[in-house]
């Protein structure tokens, strides 16, 4: 399966953004989905992820409360709402695509990556 990430853009602080992630060539409800974010000089890391049917989330802490993950399995795309962004928010995102089906907080469970969407949150 092939995805491709969109939405990301330079906000200020407080505003909001909602990532896309359209998937194509493969049967978008066989997979879990999830976003990952990677900011300059640290390690990629964990942000929402959300099963097949959408029944199960998960949330890192830093962003609980924050964002919603959500999909639409008509629209083969999956959604990352960000509200009340911080600047520690900014960061490359990256959807992912897993074969398990669950929303895994776990890199490694991933089996297809989008090309990532930068998100710039300034003070």
């Amino acid at each position: 399966v092939q995805l491709q990430a969109s939405g990301g853009g330079l906000v200020q602080a407080g505003e909001s953004l909602r990532l896309s992630c359209a998937a194509s060539g493969g049967t978008f409800s066989s997979y879990g989905m999830g976003w990952f974010r990677q900011a300059p000089g640290k390690e990629r890391e964990f942000v929402a992820a959300i099963s097949w049917s959408g029944s199960s989330t998960s949330y890192a802490d830093s962003v609980k409360g924050r964002f919603t993950i959500s999909r639409d399995n008509a629209r083969n795309t999956a959604y990352l709402q960000m509200n009340s962004l911080e600047p520690e928010d900014t960061a490359v995102y990256y959807c992912a695509a897993n074969s398990g089906r669950i929303a895994s907080i776990r890199q490694s469970a991933y089996n297809y990556w989008g090309q990532g969407t930068q998100v710039t949150v300034s003070s």
